[in-house]
């Protein structure tokens, strides 16, 4: 499989190792200053840009016929947009908060939960996620699926930064060195509490996770998301 990476930062150093290491051929490492040259010879493309870039990545793959597998967050404002380009390039398009397998399976426990707590008022729901100081947005995208999880499954209606009113979530952002990613979601109540937890080591997870999407994609059509690339079995 050859891969042109879309962002050349810190997490598409390890993704670039891990591809090499799946016996797969990297055909273009694209930072933010640089054109698009060698995007036509790939088979898929692999985005670990920045929000700035997210948008302007995912259109040229859909102009060019690449697959694409976004792992950008902070720019979801343009998500249904791009949504519409992919139907009308008839692209392929995973987008993913954190493509971490852990955190994927996360996301299932979470919702799970939620449904279980769901009328069970005396508890309130809180979230912290905490990540390293280069991250550049806050919360953190994987922080706000969460969030949404439970708000689909749930009476809350949002989620919110500041002090929560009654149907809001609050979300705990923090920004620690050296910190991958941590997320945690509180139930409590007057005499106990329920917590579930992520804790990432390192990045070899989100990078792992992002190659095997990619893997995937090859030969679909539509729009995916790594909940069909764990539990589809249609190869």
């Amino acid at each position: 499989m050859k891969i042109a990476l879309l962002g050349y930062g810190k997490m598409g150093k390890v993704i670039e190792r891990i591809a090499l290491e799946r016996g797969h051929e990297i055909v273009l490492r694209k930072s933010s200053q640089d054109s698009f040259d060698g995007l036509k010879n790939a088979d898929v493309a692999i985005d670990f840009s920045v929000p700035s870039s997210a948008v302007c990545n995912i259109s040229e793959c859909f102009a060019t016929n690449i697959p694409v597998i976004s792992g950008t967050t902070g720019w979801l404002e343009k998500y249904d947009e791009i949504v519409s380009l992919c139907k009308e390039k008839n692209g392929a398009f995973i987008y993913g908060s954190n493509f971490s397998l852990g955190v994927n399976i996360f996301f299932e426990l979470n919702d799970y939960l939620a449904k279980m707590m769901a009328n069970l008022n005396q508890y309130k729901v809180s979230m912290e996620e905490i990540h390293h100081t280069q991250k550049l947005d806050a919360p953190s995208g994987t922080a706000i699926s969460l969030a949404n999880g439970i708000i689909e499954n749930s009476a809350y209606e949002s989620w919110t930064l500041d002090t929560p009113s009654e149907n809001q979530i609050h979300i705990d952002a923090k920004r620690i060195e050296n910190i991958p990613g941590t997320h945690s979601i509180f139930y409590d109540s007057e005499v106990d509490q329920i917590e579930i937890k992520h804790t990432a080591h390192n990045r070899e997870g989100f990078a792992l996770g992002s190659v095997i999407a990619a893997e995937w994609l090859i030969g679909k059509k539509g729009i995916f998301t790594m909940k069909d690339v764990l539990f589809n079995n249609n190869k």
